[in-house]
């Protein structure tokens, strides 16, 4: 069984709960993170990884019912998709698995003293995407749509077949994610990888009809 995320706009405040977009609250002494690859930003410092999203694990216990996630703590998804949301200006790693400087998936297993991170211009204007609350319901391994767990709805991974897709991103017109033509993307990672708790050897897969 997997696990269907949907968001809504929201006004609350989504401090240390699930949300997308917005800004990560994270540990004390984690910082937010960055690539190399992607340079300098306009003001000289380093590039900044898109914050994905993050999930409150307890909020998918229940659905979770082969306890393959902790069922504690928070889990962090950073990729570099800004091309894929409409910025013609930012670099594009294309279709297949992009290098390890190009995306991050973080655990802390506490969701106590946390650190919200905002991303602003100059000005000191946030420049994060508003933060959309989610809601999660139980689905089929191989649906479409956003997702965590179960596998990748297309069928080419071969590859990868051993791999758990850990979150599944399809397109929406809503906030102008498109993969190409026809695409989505999967952190995939090694059920024994997740077992350990070993986040940091997910890896990250674009793929297009």
């Amino acid at each position: 069984m997997a696990i269907r995320i949907t968001t809504r706009p929201s006004n609350d405040n989504l401090y240390a709960q699930s949300h997308w977009w917005g800004s990560p609250d994270l540990p004390e002494g984690v910082d937010f993170p960055c690539s190399d690859d992607l340079g300098l930003d306009e003001q000289g410092a380093e590039a900044t990884l898109l914050f994905l999203g993050q999930i409150r694990l307890e909020d998918i216990a229940k659905y979770d019912t082969e306890c393959r996630l902790p069922h504690c703590g928070m889990l962090y998804f950073f990729a570099d998709i800004d091309y894929f949301l409409g910025d013609d200006d930012a670099e594009c790693e294309g279709l297949g698995q992009w290098p390890k400087e190009c995306f991050r998936v973080l655990y802390a297993p506490e969701c106590d003293n946390l650190v919200t991170h905002r991303v602003v211009d100059e000005c000191g204007n946030d420049i994060a995407r508003p933060a959309e609350a989610i809601i999660f319901e139980a689905c089929d391994d191989g649906d479409s749509g956003h997702r965590l767990l179960g596998r990748p709805f297309y069928n080419e991974y071969e590859e990868y077949e051993h791999h758990i897709s850990l979150l599944q991103l399809d397109e929406s017109e809503e906030w102008g994610l498109r993969f190409f033509d026809m695409g989505m993307a999967n952190f995939l990672i090694l059920p024994d990888a997740l077992s350990r708790r070993a986040f940091d050897e997910a890896i990250f897969y674009v793929h297009s009809l």
